[in-house]
Parts: structure tokens; C-alpha cells; sequence
């Protein structure tokens, strides 16, 4: 009885194993943009259960100060039922900020379209990422327009969860402009001038305050700050003690993943 029970019991986990199979595409070009540049760099990679229906579509954009980085599908985010989509954008000084922006919100609305393909609901779409990456889903998030240019509701979201994401005029946006790292801006490149009371959950995710990039955490506390003053009833914000703008992205992926978890019920 006890050599059976151990049969049944491989058995039932080489069955859970293969129900849990993963297959990635890479390299699928997303725009509709006919310049080489845009050509060369505007693909993704689509991370997906062989066999699983409905699941979260994660769209995470990687960092690098909007200047440098390459998409990834991040390993926290493997194996968790969800369909991952990592994205590229041009980077600056190659083209102006609101080319790159452009380009996310055009992957994400290739995103909304190729959902199911990949057994993705088009309904549970979060559009995360660290840093730069963080910064272009909070423009996405706050600024309709960018979305609404591929005829996509910023609202239809399911939720935006930037990882350390800049709240005001994004420092190389300003070194562009001729403006020092330190010298704060808020202008219509920075997501604190759309704040805004109605659009989905927004969960915003820090390092340590002392630890954290130019003031990283401040920028967000006051971004989610105005955000409750302007009646936006889901803001949330975390800092995660100890850890640098780095060191931040790993725990982060367990608010994200919870997050999901709570919306999933």
C-alpha cells in the first residue's frame, strides 16, 4: 500500500508539472512604424502557460534611465500562471521622450489585441516595471492620451504597479532639456501633472527613502499623496526598508504578485 501510495503520488505530480508547461516567443515586432531605428528595437517577448486559459497578461518594461536596457521577461514572474510580456522601447538621446512613451503605449496595445493568442485575458492586464520602466507605466496610467492614440482606454488597465517609477520630469528627460539631475521640474512629462481621481488601482512600489535614487520614495509618497486629495480611492504605496534602487526590484515582485491575488478573488 505504501509503494502505491508514492506511484500515485509521482504520478500526481508529473501530472501537475505538465499542467503547468511554459513556452516563450521571442522577437515580435509590435509597431506599426516604418523607421529602422523603430525597426530594429521596437519587439517583445511573449511568456505563456501552454495551456492555461484567462490569465493575468503581465507587461513589464525594463529600467535604465530611458537611456539604455533591453526587454526581459523577469524570472520572479515565471511559473506564476501568468502571461508575461516584455517589452523594448527607443531610448533617449536617440529620440524625444514622447517617442518612447509612444512606444509603450503601443505595446501595450498590441498587448490588448494579441491577449488571447496567448491565453491571456485582455481584461487583466498590469502594466509594471522598474525604474524608466516604472515611469513610462505611470505616463501610461495618468496621461489617457498616449493610450488613447491606439484607440485603448488607459482605464481598461486591469492595474499599473511601477517599480520605483519617477513621479516628476524624468532626469534624462531634463538632462535633454539642460536641466541637472537635482533641479526638480513638473511638466507635462511627468506623471504628477496628470493626477487624476478616476483610473484603475494604482500600486506604487519604493526602496528605502535614504537608500533610493534623487529622492525615488519622496516623489512617489507625494504622488500618491495627491492622488487621495484628488479622490482616487486606490493608490497604494510601499517602501521596502533597506534596499536601494536596485536591491528594491526582487521583494517588490511579491506586492505585485499579491496584488494580482487580491484582484484575482
Amino acid at each position: 500500500m505504501k509503494r502505491m501510495a508514492i506511484v500515485v503520488m509521482a504520478l500526481m505530480s508529473i501530472t501537475l508539472t505538465c499542467a503547468q508547461t511554459y513556452k516563450t516567443v521571442n522577437d515580435i515586432n509590435y509597431t506599426i512604424k516604418t523607421d529602422s531605428y523603430a525597426q530594429e528595437r521596437l519587439k517583445l517577448d511573449v511568456y505563456y502557460p501552454t495551456n492555461l486559459k484567462d490569465c493575468p497578461v503581465v507587461v513589464w518594461f525594463h529600467g535604465g534611465g530611458l537611456e539604455a536596457g533591453q526587454k526581459e521577461i523577469p524570472q520572479k514572474l515565471k511559473d506564476m500562471g501568468y502571461v508575461v510580456v516584455g517589452a523594448n522601447y527607443r531610448l533617449l538621446p536617440n529620440v524625444t521622450v514622447d517617442k518612447t512613451i509612444d512606444d509603450a503605449a503601443e505595446a501595450v496595445a498590441w498587448v490588448f489585441r494579441h491577449a488571447k493568442e496567448f491565453g491571456g485575458d485582455p481584461r487583466k492586464i498590469v502594466v509594471t516595471g522598474h525604474s524608466a520602466g516604472g515611469y513610462l507605466a505611470m505616463m501610461l496610467c495618468l496621461n489617457k492620451v498616449w493610450l488613447k492614440n491606439y484607440d485603448i482606454d488607459a482605464d481598461s488597465v486591469w492595474m499599473y504597479v511601477p517599480f520605483s517609477g519617477q513621479a516628476i520630469t524624468h532626469y534624462n528627460v531634463r538632462k535633454m532639456q539642460g536641466i541637472p539631475p537635482l533641479q526638480a521640474t513638473i511638466d507635462e512629462y511627468a506623471p504628477l501633472y496628470w493626477v487624476r481621481p478616476d483610473c484603475p488601482p494604482l500600486v506604487l512600489i519604493c526602496g528605502d527613502r535614504e537608500k533610493e535614487l534623487y529622492g525615488r520614495y519622496d516623489e512617489n509618497q507625494y504622488l500618491a499623496r495627491m492622488m487621495k486629495l484628488a479622490g482616487h480611492q486606490h493608490t497604494y504605496l510601499y517602501e521596502i526598508d533597506g534596499h536601494d534602487h536596485g536591491a528594491m526590484v526582487d521583494p517588490s515582485f511579491h506586492i505585485l504578485n499579491t496584488h494580482i491575488s487580491q484582484m484575482l478573488k
